[in-house]
């Protein structure tokens, strides 16, 4: 039986907020249990200056400010907050005590990731920033080439992850493909995946998500 987490932190996903359904979703049923959910907003202080390493910063500095008796912390990531946790459990492994990854990005930025076309990351490089449409805006944002540049420094798909961690990803997912979250779960034996007939959000899957879950946090029995 897993320690009981006091404080979850969920990371939501590229030009998403923490006012997502998903976020809502588990914040209410976790809330029902007496866990805390803590949501850095990634896109402060705005989204055109984003980057990978900002975002690790901005989760280190969560961390370290939670109180003492918020551990253990579990760490749910959508997408490319899946990404950001893979990296954050492996680069801060006493202070992670375990994963909740949804269609985490595991290729991020490697040949093959949905962000964009290689004949786009071209155009990207040379006008310096690209519009991308921002769901929790509901417009078009403008985000830097250095977000691209700096995602380079990461290996996610090479992460070290020691923590036991749940992947749930949806086969008919056109951003992620469930290919490479298959091959990236297979050479690590604390991973569960769960392949569930859904698309990239997984939001017709959150209730049975939210039972595999709470049996994995410990909430019931």
């Amino acid at each position: 039986m897993p320690v009981l987490p006091v404080t979850v932190f969920y990371l939501h996903g590229f030009a998403s907020s923490p006012r997502s359904t998903k976020v809502a979703f588990f914040t209410e049923r976790l809330a029902g249990h007496h866990v805390e959910v803590r949501c850095p907003d990634f896109n402060l202080p705005d989204f055109q200056t984003l980057t990978m390493t900002r975002m690790l910063d901005q989760l280190n500095e969560a961390l370290a400010s939670a109180p003492a008796s918020a551990t253990p912390v579990t760490l749910f990531g959508s997408s490319l907050g899946g990404t950001l946790a893979m990296l954050a459990a492996a680069r801060w492994p006493a202070r992670i005590d375990r994963l909740v990854l949804l269609a985490p990005a595991v290729m991020f930025a490697k040949p093959g990731h949905h962000l964009l076309p290689p004949e786009r990351i071209e155009e990207w490089r040379r006008k310096g920033a690209l519009p991308f449409f921002h769901y929790a805006d509901n417009a078009e944002r403008p985000l830097n080439f250095t977000f691209y540049e700096d995602s380079l420094r990461y290996d996610a798909f090479g992460a070290a992850i020691t923590q036991p961690t749940m992947i749930f990803q949806g086969l008919h997912d056109t951003s992620v493909d469930h290919r490479t979250v298959e091959a990236f779960a297979r050479t690590r034996p604390t991973i569960t995946l769960s392949l569930l007939d859904d698309d990239h959000q997984l939001i017709k899957s959150l209730p049975r998500i939210w039972n595999d879950v709470a049996l994995f946090l410990g909430l019931v029995e």
